[in-house]
C-alpha cells in the first residue's frame, strides 16, 4: 500500500468531508482519511493505483482534488485564493446587507418607498456574495445528500423567494410600509412582510464566521508551516578543492560542505573539522547552545553561532531528522481522533433531520390555523439556527493549534488519537540510560593514596585513555583536559583486550584499567573507595606506576539534571512513575533514589520490557512508556502511550506515538499536559456546538427566536469555538517551575 495525499477545494463543513470519505472508502483497496480542518485527504491505495481515479471521484461528488502543490518558501504569506474570494463577498455584504438590516429594524429610517430599497440592496447579497452556498446545495441535492450549505441555502432562498411575493403580488410594496422590528414571531399576514433583512444578514453573518475560520484555521496551522521552512536554501560545498554555492536539494550523501557562523546546517552530518556552538533550539527548544568538533553529528536547520564548520553529510533530503518531523507534523494533521470522528458522524446526519424539523415546523404552524408568514418565519429559523458550523469545527482546529503548538515545543505528537490516549494514562515506564541519565559515561569522583595528588593522577590517566576509543576512557580524558589542560603524549601505547591501557607517560610506565587486573590487594582507602563505588552501581577505573596503585577514578552514567524535576511532575499528574532498566538492582535503585522513584523494575531484557507493561495493563492500569534505545522498540509500541527521547535511536522514535526532540524529561510532562489541555477544549468546543442546537432548535420551532438574530448566534457560535481553540497557542512549558494546579490527573478535573 502507498499513501498519497489530495488537496480538497469545496469542502464547506464536517458533513462534506464525511460524505467524500465515505465515497472514497467504497473503491476497491483505498482506505481514505479526509479532514475539513486541513481541506486534505489522506488515501491508502495498492501499488500501481492511478492517482486520477481519485482525483475524478471526488470531482464526481462535486468537488475539487489536485496532488499537492509545494510551494518552497511561500510560508504564511501565500495568496489563499479562497481566503480572497471569502473577504471580497464578506465585505460587498457588509456594505450592502448593513443598510437592510439597519432599515428593519429602526422604523425611524423606513423612508417612504424603502422596501424597494431593500431589495435592490439585499438581492446582490443573497444572489452573488451567498453563490457558494447555493452551489454547494446545488451539488449536494444533485447527489441525494444535505450539508450546512444546504440549510443556509434553503433558509435564505425561502426568506427571500417570501419577500418577493410580499412585494408583488401581497401589500408589502404599497408606499409608506412599516416593518416594526421584533425580537419574536408573531402570526400576522405575511403578504404584508418581508424578511429581506434575514436573508441578507444571515449570508453577512455566516460569511463573517466563515471567513474566520478560514483565517484562524491558517493562524493556526503557521507554525507548522514555518517548521517546515526551517531549513537551508543553497549549501557550500566542497568539490574539488573548492567551494562551490549550490541549491541543498543537489547536495549528495558523502559530501562535504562549509557551514560559516550564523548560518543554517544544510543537512544532518558530522563534523569534519573545526569545533563551534549550535543553536539548535528550533528544533529541539533547547535554549543552550551545544558545542561541536569533530566526531561529532549536527542536524539540518539548526545555527551555526561559533567558528567555521567543516561537515560530511549523512543524511539528505526526505531522510533528514528536519524531513522526518514534517512527516509527523502532516500526519498528525491528517489522522482523526475518535472525538473527532464522532463529530463528523453527528454532522452527516444533523441536516437531514433538521431539515425534516423544519418542514415539521410548517406543517404544524399552518395546521394550527396559523398565517403562512408566520409559519415560514419559524420554519427558517429553525433552518438557520441549526446550521453545525461549531460543531464542524469543534475538533479539527482544536488539534491545529495543539499539534502546531506542540511541534513550537519541541513534542512531536504522530496522530491525533494520540492525544485520547494521555488523558486515562495512569503509570509512567522510564527508561533509565539516554533517558533519566545522560547515556554517556562521565568522571565523577578521583581517589588518591596517601602519597599521591590529584593533578597527577589525572594528567597521566588522561595522557593515556587519550588514545583509546573506549567510552570510559574518553569520559577520564575529557575531564582531565577540563582540568589540566593540555596532557602529555604518551612514548608508548597498547591495550590490552579493552581491560586495561599500559605506556610510558613523562618517564613512567603507567597503567590504567580494572583494579583487580593491576593489583588485587588494594591499600584499605582504595579499596574501601572501590567498594562504595560499586555498590552504587558505579565503576571503578584504578591508575598505577611503579608497580603500585596510586589512585581509583570513579566513572558513571549520570542523572540528567532535569530528570528529578520531571519525575515530579510526572507525580503531579497523577502519574506512578516507575523506573524500567535492565541494568542490576543496585544501579537502578541508586539513580531511582536520586530522582524520587519509589518502585523500581530493573534486570529486564527487552522482551521483559513488553512482558512488564502487559502484565500492568492486564491490571488495569493504562501505561506511558518513556525510551530512547533500540531494546525500548517494542516497549514504547506495546505501551498505551509511547514517547521516545529525540536524542535516542531513529527505532525508538518510529515505535512511539510521540517524540520529545529535547531530550528533556519534562518534555513528556509538557506532552501530557497539552494533550490533556486540548482535548478539554475540544471537549468544551463539542460540548458548546451540541447544547447551543440542542437548546436553540425548540425556541426557533415555537416562533421564539428571529431568524436574523439565529443567523448572528450560529456564526457567533463558530467564532467562539475557533477563538477557544486558539487559546492553545498560549500554552507554555512547565520546564523549571511547579506544575499549575489546575492541571489534574485522571482522576480530577480539567
Amino acid at each position: 500500500m502507498t499513501t498519497i495525499e489530495l488537496e480538497i477545494s469545496g469542502m464547506t463543513c464536517a458533513s462534506c468531508a464525511a460524505r467524500l470519505e465515505k465515497r472514497l472508502n467504497t473503491l476497491a483497496g483505498v482506505a481514505a482519511t479526509v479532514n475539513y480542518a486541513t481541506e486534505k485527504a489522506s488515501v491508502a491505495i495498492p501499488s500501481g493505483y492511478d492517482p486520477q481515479t481519485l482525483v475524478a471521484e471526488v470531482e464526481d461528488a462535486g468537488y475539487t482534488a489536485v496532488l499537492p502543490q509545494h510551494h518552497e518558501g511561500a510560508g504564511d504569506a501565500s495568496p489563499d485564493p479562497e481566503l480572497t474570494s471569502l473577504r471580497e463577498r464578506l465585505v460587498t455584504s457588509i456594505i450592502l446587507a448593513s443598510p437592510v438590516i439597519a432599515m428593519a429594524m429602526v422604523p425611524a429610517l423606513q423612508f417612504r418607498y424603502w422596501q424597494w430599497a431593500a431589495l435592490t440592496l439585499a438581492a446582490p447579497v443573497i444572489v452573488w456574495a451567498g453563490k457558494p452556498f447555493h452551489q454547494a446545495a446545488w451539488v449536494n441535492l444533485k447527489h441525494g445528500t444535505a450539508t450546512m450549505d444546504t440549510l443556509v441555502s434553503v433558509g435564505t432562498l425561502s426568506a427571500f423567494l417570501w419577500s418577493l411575493y410580499a412585494l408583488f403580488l401581497g401589500t408589502a410594496g404599497e408606499a409608506g410600509m412599516r416593518h416594526p422590528f421584533e425580537l419574536t414571531v408573531t402570526p400576522s399576514d405575511g403578504a404584508g412582510n418581508i424578511y429581506l433583512e434575514v436573508a441578507a444578514g444571515v449570508i453577512m453573518f455566516v460569511l463573517a464566521g466563515r471567513y474566520s475560520e478560514k483565517r484562524s484555521k491558517r493562524r493556526a496551522s503557521a507554525a507548522l508551516r514555518a517548521l517546515l521552512e526551517l531549513g537551508a536554501k543553497d549549501v557550500a560545498v566542497l568539490r574539488e578543492g573548492s567551494e562551490i554555492r549550490i541549491p541543498v536539494e543537489r547536495l549528495g550523501v558523502g559530501e562535504e560542505f562549509v557551514v560559516r557562523p550564523g548560518e543554517k546546517i544544510a543537512t544532518d552530518g558530522v563534523v569534519v573539522s573545526g569545533s563551534s556552538a549550535v543553536d539548535a533550539s528550533m528544533l529541539t527548544g533547547e535554549s543552550v547552545p551545544v558545542e561541536v568538533g569533530p566526531g561529532d553529528t549536527v542536524t539540518g536547520a539548526t545555527v551555526n553561532v561559533g567558528g567555521r564548520l567543516l561537515v560530511r553529510a549523512a543524511r539528505v533530503g526526505a531522510d533528514t531528522q528536519l524531513a522526518h518531523m514534517a512527516t509527523l507534523v502532516e500526519a498528525a494533521q491528517t489522522g482523526k481522533a475518535q472525538v473527532q470522528r464522532l463529530a463528523d458522524r453527528v454532522s452527516g446526519i444533523f441536516v437531514p433531520v433538521v431539515i425534516t424539523i423544519a418542514v415539521g415546523t410548517l406543517g404544524v404552524w399552518l395546521g394550527a390555523g396559523l398565517p403562512l408568514s408566520a409559519a415560514l418565519t419559524a420554519a427558517v429559523a429553525v433552518l438557520i439556527i441549526a446550521c453545525p458550523c461549531a460543531l464542524g469545527l469543534a475538533t479539527p482546529t482544536a488539534l491545529l493549534v495543539g499539534t502546531g503548538r506542540a511541534a513550537q515545543l519541541g513534542v512531536l505528537i504522530k496522530g491525533p488519537e494520540i492525544l485520547e490516549s494521555t488523558r486515562a494514562v495512569d503509570t509512567i515506564l522510564l527508561d533509565k540510560t539516554g533517558t533519566v541519565t545522560t547515556g554517556k559515561m562521565t568522571l565523577i569522583d578521583v581517589v588518591t593514596a596517601a602519597d599521591t595528588d590529584r593533578a597527577t593522577v589525572l594528567r597521566l590517566a588522561g595522557a593515556l585513555e587519550d588514545a583509546s576509543e573506549h567510552p570510559i576512557a574518553q569520559a577520564i580524558a575529557k575531564r582531565a583536559k577540563a582540568e589540566i589542560g593540555t596532557l602529555p603524549q604518551p612514548e608508548e601505547f597498547i591495550s590490552v583486550a579493552s581491560k586495561s591501557v599500559r605506556g610510558r607517560v613523562e618517564g613512567r610506565a603507567v597503567v590504567v584499567g580494572r583494579a583487580d587486573q593491576l593489583d588485587p590487594h588494594l591499600d584499605p582507602l582504595l579499596e574501601a573507595a572501590k567498594a562504595r563505588a560499586e555498590a552504587d552501581g558505579k565503576t571503578a577505573v584504578a591508575i598505577g606506576w611503579d608497580g603500585r596503585v596510586r589512585g581509583l577514578l570513579v566513572v558513571a552514567d549520570t542523572v540528567k539534571p532535569t530528570s528529578a524535576e520531571a519525575v515530579q511532575q510526572f507525580k503531579r499528574l497523577g502519574l506512578t512513575p516507575i523506573l524500567l532498566t535492565g541494568d542490576n538492582h543496585a544501579v537502578a535503585q541508586h539513580i531511582a533514589a536520586e530522582v524520587g522513584i519509589d518502585q523500581v523494575i530493573a534486570e529486564v531484557l527487552p522482551d521483559g520490557k513488553v512482558s512488564v507493561i502487559q502484565a500492568l495493563q492486564a491490571q488495569g492500569s493504562v501505561v506511558a512508556m518513556v525510551g530512547d534505545g533500540v531494546n525500548d522498540a517494542a516497549a514504547l509500541a506495546t505501551a498505551d502511550l509511547g514517547l521516545a527521547m529525540g536524542t535516542g535511536t531513529d527505532v525508538a522514535i518510529e515505535a512511539a506515538d510521540i517524540t520529545l526532540m529535547s531530550g528533556d524529561l519534562r518534555a513528556a510532562a509538557d506532552a501530557i499536559r497539552l494533550s490533556r489541555r486540548t482535548l478539554a477544549t475540544i471537549k468544551t468546543n463539542l460540548f458548546w456546538a451540541f447544547g447551543y442546537n440542542v437548546a436553540a432548535l425548540p425556541l426557533a420551532a415555537f416562533g421564539l427566536l428571529n431568524p436574523m438574530l439565529a443567523g448572528a448566534a450560529m456564526a457567533l457560535s463558530s467564532v467562539f469555538v475557533v477563538g477557544n481553540s486558539l487559546r492553545l497557542r498560549s500554552f507554555t512549558s512547565v520546564a523549571g517551575r511547579p506544575v499549575p494546579r489546575d492541571v489534574l490527573g485522571p482522576q480530577g478535573s480539567l
